[in-house]
């Protein structure tokens, strides 16, 4: 059975090791065992919810804009 990795965004940066830290912002390819604790902690959260809230958020942004004209 292959294993498949996910795309990850990192909301809170965390030492990657070998004296090398991760940013905000910066897009991983994990194994679920690898994100479990990750996403346990918030320091990460899967690519595709990140970019959903996102649009949701802009789009909220311009129906309230919208709303006060």
């Amino acid at each position: 059975m292959a294993h498949e990795r996910k795309s990850y965004t990192v909301l809170i940066g965390y030492p990657a090791g070998g004296g090398h830290w991760t940013e905000a912002g910066d897009k991983l390819e994990l194994l679920d065992v690898e994100a479990l604790a990750l996403e346990q902690a918030g320091r990460i959260q899967l690519t595709s919810q990140v970019e959903a809230e996102q649009a949701a958020a802009k789009a909220s942004t311009k129906s309230t804009a919208k709303g006060a004209e």
